[in-house]
C-alpha cells in the first residue's frame, strides 16, 4: 500500500423508516457486515452501532458515531424503507465520499411482517438526495442480498479512495509547458473545484534546490538502490549520482511544500533547457517516483498528473503516462498480431514515452540516452531515460481533462498491452483497444483531448467511470470506446 494514497475506513450506518420494523435493519445490517467481513478484509469498514436513523436526532448521533471511529467514506444502508429526510441529511453532512445500497428481501416466506421495501425506499433516496444537490455514489444495481451488497461497498472502495486523495490533493509544477505543447495546457479553475490544490514553480527554483543538494550525503545509498533495481541494465552508471541529487531534491521538495496537503503528485520539466542546464533527462527518476505512488508528468501536463494520481488511488498501484503516438505498421500487424488476436489493425497503436514507466512495468530495462533529444543536443546531456518494451497484460487508458472553457470531460478505455516486440525505443508498448480507431476519432480528436493518456495496469474502467460521475464530470462528457453497434454522436451514418 502506497503511502501516498488514502486508507479507506467505510462506515456502515443501516437506516429505518419508523413505520417498519427496526429490526429488519438491525439483522440485515448484522448480516451485511458478516458477509464482508466473511470476503473481505474487516479493516476497511467500521459498523455503526448507535442506533439505526428513523429521525434527524439519530441522524446526528450517528454522523459523530462514524466521524468518532475515523470513517472518512459513507455506505447508507436501507435495511427497510428508509426515512428519506434523514438518511439524506446525514450523506449531506458526512465530509466525505458517501454511497446509497439497499436490502432485497430475503424469503417468500417472510413477505408480510419481514418485507422492507428498501426497492421502493431507494427511489426516494435518490430523489431526496438530487433535491438536496448531493453527489453520492449508487451501484448500477443497488438492491441484493447480504453478499451483492458486501460485494458493492468492496467495489466503492477504490472509488471512495480517489475522492478522497483529489481532495487532499497538491499537484507541485515546474516551469510552463514546452513551446508548441499547448495541447498540455489546461485552465486550472477546475482543480480547485475539484479541492485539489496547486503549487506552480519556475524551473529556477528547481535548479537552485538542485544545486544545494550538491555532495548530498545520502546520495550514495540512492545510487546503490538504483544499481539493484537496474541491474544489467545500468547503461549510464556515470550519470547516476546526478540522477540520485534530483530525486533527494525532488523527494524534499514535497515534504518542505505539501504544506496541510496529505497527498502530492508533481508535473515536471523535461525540455527543452532542463538537458543543458541539468545535465541529464529525469526520465528514470520521475519513474521511480511514480513506483513509488508518487506521479510525475512529462512536459508539464498538470492533468496528466491529476489523472495519473487518480489511477494510482484506484489501482493501489503504479501507474503511467505515455503518448498515445503512433501506428503499427501494417507488415508488423502481419508479422505479429493477425490471427494469433481478435484485433484489426486500426484497434491497434503504439504507446510511448521517452522513459518515464516504472521498471516493474517493463519487461526488461536499461538506462540509456534520449534519442529525439540526441536529435539536436549533445549526446551525454540527454542521458537518464529507461527504456524498455511495457510488460503485456491488461490495461486502461483513461484521462481527466479540462476544456478550454474550464468544463471538465474525461474517457475511459479498457484494452491489453499485446506480447509483441515493438522494434522501437523508449517505454513503449504496442496496444490494442477494441474499436480504437472510432474512439480516437470521435473521442480523443473530437474531445480535444492531448496526446497524453494515463495507463492503469489492469481493467479499472468501473470504478474510474464512476469516479468521473461522482467528482462531476456530465456522464455525457465521459467517452469510452463504444462497440461497433453503437454510433458516436459524431459519427457519420453513411460512413
Amino acid at each position: 500500500m502506497f503511502s501516498n494514497i488514502p486508507k479507506v475506513k467505510l462506515g456502515i450506518v443501516a437506516v429505518s423508516r419508523d413505520c417498519f420494523p427496526e429490526s429488519l435493519s438491525v439483522n440485515r445490517r448484522k448480516a451485511l457486515v458478516d458477509a464482508y467481513c466473511a470476503k473481505y478484509d474487516a479493516a476497511d469498514i467500521y459498523e455503526c452501532p448507535v442506533c439505526i436513523v428513523e429521525s434527524e436526532i439519530h441522524m446526528q448521533q450517528a454522523l459523530e458515531d462514524v466521524k468518532k471511529a475515523g470513517c472518512n467514506a459513507l455506505a447508507v444502508y436501507l435495511g427497510n424503507f428508509g426515512p428519506e429526510i434523514s438518511e439524506t441529511l446525514l450523506a449531506k453532512h458526512f465530509d466525505g465520499p458517501k454511497m446509497f445500497v439497499a436490502a432485497a428481501e430475503e424469503s417468500g416466506d417472510s413477505l408480510i411482517g419481514g418485507r422492507g421495501d428498501a426497492y421502493c425506499g431507494m427511489l426516494n433516496a435518490s430523489y431526496n438526495l438530487k433535491l438536496r444537490n448531493i453527489h453520492a455514489y449508487i451501484p448500477e444495481y443497488p438492491v441484493g442480498t447480504a453478499a451483492e451488497c458486501a460485494d458493492m461497498l468492496h467495489e466503492f472502495l477504490p472509488v471512495a479512495r480517489a475522492v478522497i486523495g483529489l481532495g487532499s490533493l497538491k499537484i507541485i509544477s515546474f516551469g510552463p509547458r514546452p513551446t508548441n505543447f499547448l495541447a498540455c495546457n489546461a485552465p486550472i479553475k477546475q482543480l480547485y473545484n475539484l479541492g485539489v490544490e496547486i503549487e506552480e514553480n519556475s524551473e529556477l527554483d528547481l535548479f537552485e534546490a538542485f544545486h544545494k543538494h550538491k555532495d548530498d550525503p545520502r546520495i550514495a545509498e540512492v545510487v546503490a538502490d538504483m544499481e539493484k533495481e537496474l541491474g544489467t541494465g545500468n547503461q549510464k552508471p556515470e550519470i547516476l549520482p546526478k540522477l540520485a541529487q534530483y530525486e533527494l531534491t525532488l523527494l524534499d521538495w514535497i515534504e518542505e511544500h505539501k504544506g496541510y496537503r496529505e497527498y502530492v503528485c508533481i508535473a515536471g520539466k523535461c525540455w527543452p533547457a532542463f538537458q543543458t542546464q541539468f545535465g541529464f533527462v529525469p526520465c528514470y527518476v520521475n519513474s521511480r517516483l511514480t513506483g513509488r505512488g508518487i506521479p510525475v508528468s512529462c512536459e508539464v501536463d498538470i492533468y496528466g498528473a491529476l489523472s495519473e494520481f487518480i489511477g494510482t488511488c484506484v489501482s493501489e498501484d503504479a501507474v503511467t503516462l505515455l503518448d498515445i503516438n503512433n501506428t503499427v505498421p501494417a507488415d508488423m500487424y502481419e508479422e505479429s498480431i493477425q490471427g494469433k488476436f481478435d484485433y484489426t489493425l486500426k484497434d491497434t497503436f503504439m504507446g510511448f514515452h521517452c522513459g518515464n514507466t516504472c521498471s516493474r512495468k517493463l519487461s526488461s530495462c536499461s538506462m540509456k540516452y534520449q534519442m529525439i533529444m540526441a536529435r539536436t543536443l549533445p549526446e551525454e546531456v540527454t542521458q537518464g531515460t529507461l527504456e524498455g518494451d511495457i510488460a503485456p497484460g491488461d490495461i486502461t487508458f483513461f484521462r481527466l481533462q479540462s476544456t478550454a472553457d474550464a468544463k471538465l470531460r474525461a474517457y475511459v478505455a479498457q484494452g491489453e498491452v499485446l506480447p509483441v516486440a515493438t522494434k522501437s525505443f523508449g517505454s513503449i508498448g504496442v496496444f490494442a483497444i477494441p474499436q480504437m480507431g472510432r474512439f480516437y476519432r470521435h473521442v480523443l480528436i473530437e474531445g480535444n483531448y492531448p496526446h497524453h493518456g494515463a495507463v492503469a495496469f489492469g481493467h479499472f474502467g468501473k470504478s474510474l467511470y464512476e469516479v468521473f460521475k461522482l467528482i462531476g464530470v456530465a456522464p455525457e462528457e465521459i467517452g469510452f470506446n463504444q462497440p461497433k453497434e453503437m454510433r458516436y454522436k459524431t459519427e457519420n451514418p453513411f460512413a
